[in-house]
């Protein structure tokens, strides 16, 4: 935790440092979300992104005695001990973190026994792609936490604005790409390893239930998930290109500017003479 905080706040020094915004993933712990916070109340460009295993689950399950049952939840940075995950809602509550994130890399049981003699061979990386706008909702919605304005902005359209893809991706709008879910607010889920959709055989997710469940998915004005059935063809997706320099760089030249300026240089010297 402490470690990861340290990291944090060192980034956070070198982009302040060359003038720069900075995105910091996987936002794990306190320690790390306490320097963002420190960063934005400063008026430096700090995105902070936490991830849904981060939000919701503990690390119980990485200090479980079985091998196979620990390594599905080795992630880096790590699940953090019991109390971060909630502080980490607060974050996203009050602004401090800016939208969620899934760090969807997943591996199976298999792949993950790669590292049974040498804890540093294991694959890191969870699941948590389909699982991300349920547990999102149950947790911070459903509870009261967040508005559904506000589950809006974190789960998509802040996401959109970030990468500079906003207003093609994260509205509804005419000449958007019509990416549109609908969610169940009534809807209960359970997530299982047995009957997710992914190829994978465990789930860090696993008997987790809530409310709040994706029954449409439509994109690109298609509908692609109803019913509990995928309606896709290889080869339909398009790649999304992200133009540099989004609306986190708005301004910073007149910082650079006010900055040299105060620099006073070049200086005239001359040599004195004897």
């Amino acid at each position: 935790m402490q470690l990861e905080g340290e990291a944090t706040a060192r980034a956070i020094r070198l982009a302040n440092f060359i003038n720069v915004p900075l995105y910091v993933v996987h936002v794990m712990s306190i320690d790390a979300m306490d320097e963002i916070a420190k960063a934005r109340k400063s008026g430096q460009r700090v995105i902070g992104e936490p991830v849904v295993a981060g939000l919701v689950l503990d690390d119980s399950g990485v200090w479980d005695q079985d091998f196979y049952t620990a390594a599905k939840f080795v992630m880096s940075p790590p699940i953090r001990a019991s109390g971060h995950g909630k502080a980490l809602q607060d974050g996203l509550s009050t602004g401090v973190l800016q939208l969620v994130g899934t760090d969807h890399c997943a591996f199976n049981s298999t792949q993950k026994a790669l590292g049974i003699d040498d804890f540093r061979k294991i694959p890191n990386g969870v699941n948590g792609i389909e699982e991300r706008m349920h547990l999102v909702w149950d947790t911070m919605v459903e509870s009261g936490q967040i508005s559904v304005t506000d589950y809006v902005r974190i789960t998509s359209t802040e996401c959109a604005r970030i990468f500079n893809v906003y207003p093609r991706k994260g509205a509804i709008l005419v000449g958007s790409d019509a990416d549109i879910i609908i969610l169940n607010p009534n809807s209960s889920f359970e997530i299982r390893a047995t009957s997710h959709h992914s190829r994978l055989d465990t789930n860090v997710y696993d008997g987790i239930s809530g409310k709040g469940k994706v029954e449409v998915t439509i994109a690109g004005g298609r509908i692609v998930w109803e019913n509990g059935h995928l309606n896709v063809a290889p080869g339909s997706g398009k790649y999304v290109e992200m133009p540099p320099f989004g609306y986190l760089f708005n301004g910073l030249e007149k910082i650079d500017a006010k900055y040299l300026l105060s620099l006073q240089a070049p200086v005239k010297r001359f040599r004195a003479t004897t």
